[in-house]
């Protein structure tokens, strides 16, 4: 399995990133994997939505305040 390693990082977000780590019961390596691994697949979401925005677009959508009200005074 490839690996990477990172240099540069500050003090502080080193402190951070292994809190958050204890905190969710994980290593620290654990927990920047995870972290690396959900951000690198934040462009299938954007695309995702991407493509729902191109099929609703222009397409007006009426608010159901009114039909929630109705449902809840039953």
């Amino acid at each position: 399995m490839p690996g990477i390693f990172v240099r540069g990082l500050k003090a502080k977000t080193v402190r951070q990133l292994k809190d958050r780590a204890r905190r969710n019961g994980r290593s620290l390596q654990s927990e920047a994997k995870l972290l690396i691994e959900q951000s690198a697949g934040s462009d299938d979401v954007r695309i995702l939505l991407d493509r729902w925005k191109q099929r609703f677009a222009g397409r007006k959508f009426s608010s159901s305040a009114g039909l929630i009200r109705e449902d809840r005074a039953r």
